[in-house]
C-alpha cells in the first residue's frame, strides 16, 4: 500500500520551503542568493528561517532515502537509476540552460556591481546565467549522486538483515529512545561543514551543497526510516517529540536570533543539531499518525510539488528583485506579494511547462508517456 503520510509530508515540505525562500530572498545577513533586508535593524520575519532551515532539507533527504527503498523494491537498479538521471539530473544540468538562465540573469543582477558585464559578448553571459542558475537544484543534484551511491552501498545489506534489526529495535522496549539517538549521526554530519571558508575556493561551495552531512539523513531513510515497525514508534511519539522539538527550537532561536543562521559555526551547535532532529522525527510521526490519507488535493500535490519545487525560484527571484530595485512599496507589501505570487504562480507555470513537448523533459524530467499516465490519474 502507498504510505500517503510520506507523500502529504513531502508537498507540504515543498511548500515550506517556498516560504522559506520569500523571506530568504529578502533577509539582512547577506546571505547568498539573497537581495538584501530593509535597514540595518533586526527583521524579526527571519525567525521563519531560524524555525525551518535546520531540519526541512534534512527531512527530504530522510523522506527520498525510504521511497528509494520501495522503488527499489520494486524495479531492477539500472532501471531505477535511469530514471532518476531523467527525473533529477537532465533538470538540473539541461534544464539550466533552457529554463534557469532566466533565475541566473536576476542572481547575477543582484551580485554584480555596476558596469560588471559591459562588453562581455552575449553567449557568455548566456553561459554564465545558465551556470548561475542552479540556485534550489542542488538539492536533486545531490540526489542524483546519492542514488548512485545507493546503487554500490546496498549491497552491504543485500540480505536487510539490518533493515529487519531496527524494525525489532523500533518494536522493542526504548525504541523510541534509539531512534532518537540516531542523532548522534545528525551531529556528526553537521561536523563535517568547513567552519571556516576560504575566499575565492570552493569551500562555500561545499557548505552550500553540504554532500556528506545530507547524505546521512538520505542512508537513514533508506536503510532505517522505510521500516515500519519505524514509521509505527514515531507515530505513537509524535507528541512529546514536538514539545522537545518547540522547547529546544525555542531557546536556540531565543537564544541566537540576529546571527548567520546558515553559518557552520551556528549549524554545528549542538542545540542547533538536537532541534533539527527532533523536529525531523516529530514531523514524521506527527505525519503518520494524523495524515496517512489522500484525497483530489493531496493527489494533485503528491505528483505536482517536484516540478514546483523545480520552476518556483524564478518568481521569487524575478518579482522579488522589480518589487525592491523599482518600487516604492512597503516591505510588508513586498512579503505579501510575493508569497501569494510563488503560491499561485509557480503551480501555473509549472502546468504550463509540462505541456510543452521536450521542455518538459528538458526542465521537468518528464517524459511523454509520465506526463500522459499523470494526467489520466489527475
Amino acid at each position: 500500500m502507498r504510505k500517503h503520510w510520506i507523500d502529504n509530508l513531502r508537498w507540504v515540505t515543498v511548500l515550506l520551503v517556498l516560504l522559506y525562500h520569500v523571506i530568504y530572498f529578502y533577509n539582512n545577513k547577506g546571505v547568498f542568493g539573497g537581495i538584501g533586508g530593509f535597514g540595518d535593524g533586526p527583521q524579526y520575519q527571519d525567525v521563519v528561517m531560524y524555525i525551518l532551515y535546520p531540519w526541512f532539507m534534512p527531512l527530504l533527504f530522510l523522506l527520498a532515502g525510504a521511497s528509494a527503498r520501495y522503488a527499489l523494491e520494486k524495479t531492477d537498479g539500472k532501471t531505477w537509476l535511469k530514471d532518476r538521471t531523467r527525473k533529477l539530473l537532465v533538470p538540473s544540468t539541461i534544464g539550466l540552460f533552457v529554463f534557469h538562465w532566466m533565475v541566473g540573469y536576476f542572481n547575477t543582477a543582484v551580485a554584480a556591481k555596476a558596469g560588471t558585464f559591459d562588453g562581455m559578448p552575449g553567449v557568455a553571459k548566456y553561459i554564465m546565467w545558465s551556470i548561475s542558475g542552479t540556485g534550489p537544484l542542488w538539492f536533486i543534484q545531490d540526489l542524483w549522486l546519492f542514488s548512485l551511491l545507493l546503487l554500490l552501498l546496498r549491497k552491504l545489506d543485500s540480505r536487510n538483515r539490518f533493515h529487519a534489526w531496527w524494525g525489532k529495535v523500533a518494536q522493542g522496549k526504548g525504541g523510541i529512545c534509539w531512534i532518537i539517538l540516531l542523532g548522534v549521526l545528525f551531529w556528526a554530519g553537521e561536523q563535517l561543514l568547513i567552519r571556516h571558508p576560504r575566499p575565492e575556493s570552493p569551500d562555500g561551495l561545499y557548505n552550500l551543497y553540504k554532500p556528506l552531512f545530507y547524505l546521512i539523513p538520505f542512508l537513514m531513510g533508506y536503510f532505517i526510516f522505510s521500516k515500519d515497525e519505524v514509521h509505527q514508534t514515531l507515530g505513537k511519539a509524535w507528541g512529546p517529540l514536538l514539545v522537545v522539538a518547540g522547547i529546544t527550537g525555542g531557546i536556540l532561536i531565543g537564544t541566537s536570533f540576529g546571527q548567520d543562521n546558515t553559518s557552520p559555526e551556528y549549524l554545528t551547535r549542538p542545540l542547533n543539531c538536537i532541534y533539527g532532529w527532533t523536529a525531523c522525527l516529530a514531523m514524521m510521526g506527527w505525519f503518520k499518525a494524523r495524515f496517512d490519507r489522500t484525497g483530489p488535493f493531496e493527489s494533485y500535490m503528491t505528483r505536482a510539488s517536484f516540478g514546483i519545487y523545480i520552476v518556483h525560484y524564478l518568481v521569487i527571484a524575478s518579482l522579488g528583485y522589480m518589487m525592491k530595485q523599482y518600487t516604492e512599496l512597503p516591505p510588508l507589501a513586498m512579503y505579501v506579494i510575493l508569497t501569494i505570487a510563488v503560491f499561485t504562480l509557480s503551480p501555473l507555470l509549472y502546468e504550463l511547462l509540462r505541456r510543452i513537448p521536450f521542455v518538459r523533459w528538458c526542465v521537468l524530467g518528464e517524459g511523454k508517456r509520465v506526463t500522459e499516465s499523470l494526467q489520466g490519474r489527475a
